[in-house]
């Protein structure tokens, strides 16, 4: 257990907060006027699901126990966000409810990404995880966040980028995304670690850093995902 400073604690529970509300104007803008009367339940949904992730962490289940296999923020965080992002792609229901999202709204989403990485270079410099997780290292993904802006205004709003750009920069910065969660997941001191044992990534297991794993990482994938849909189908 490390105790995260309260400036950083701050930023991370605004930067939860700002994701929701994003997410929030990806399904109240919906094509389908179903999906935009339930906006604000799939939002409590999401709410819930924040909440009970807080509550894990602050009780140090993500810190307790870490040779258990699998490890618990997997188990009870990571993994359940996968599972409900994959049930949304293969079922029906959930098809049709990602193609009712607009393109415009899910790359605003990624705007976030700018402060998440100031949030995990604060991190590094407090030594609470490895600089191999900050742009100083191995993580590129604030090109991401500070691309999304001109490719949701111009390039989708003004309509100056073709299909098959908007699907690179998907695709360029999904790859960014998974870069930064491969290190991130094989940081963590638990029997999968491969990287930085000299200053294993600890921040992640601890309140509130853990909603980036178990909230912001899979809504901001989601997000991608959703978006290539949309553009292959296009």
């Amino acid at each position: 257990m490390i105790q995260i400073p309260q400036t950083i604690s701050i930023l991370f529970g605004l930067i939860t907060l700002v994701v929701l509300m994003l997410f929030y104007r990806v399904v109240n803008n919906s094509t389908s006027p179903k999906v935009r009367s339930q906006s604000i339940q799939i939002c409590i949904g999401l709410a819930i699901w924040i909440a009970l992730q807080g509550v894990l962490a602050f009780n140090d289940v993500y810190n307790s126990n870490l040779q258990a296999m699998p490890p618990r923020i997997v188990l009870f965080g990571i993994l359940p966000a996968f599972l409900f992002t994959l049930g949304l792609f293969i079922t029906s229901k959930g098809k049709l409810f990602l193609d009712t999202l607009p393109l415009n709204n899910l790359t605003w989403v990624h705007l976030i990404r700018v402060p998440v990485e100031l949030g995990l270079y604060f991190l590094a410099a407090k030594k609470m995880l490895p600089e191999l997780l900050t742009f100083e290292g191995r993580n590129f993904d604030i090109l991401a966040g500070l691309t999304a802006p001109f490719v949701a205004y111009f390039g989708i709003k003004k309509g100056r980028m073709s299909r098959n750009l908007l699907l690179i920069w998907n695709i360029f910065c999904l790859g960014l995304l998974l870069n930064i969660g491969f290190h991130a997941l094989f940081s963590v001191p638990t029997p999968f670690q491969k990287f930085a044992f000299d200053l294993p990534n600890l921040a992640v297991l601890n309140f509130p850093v853990s909603w980036l794993p178990t909230f912001i990482f899979p809504l901001v994938l989601f997000s991608h995902l959703t978006a290539i849909r949309q553009l292959f189908k296009a």
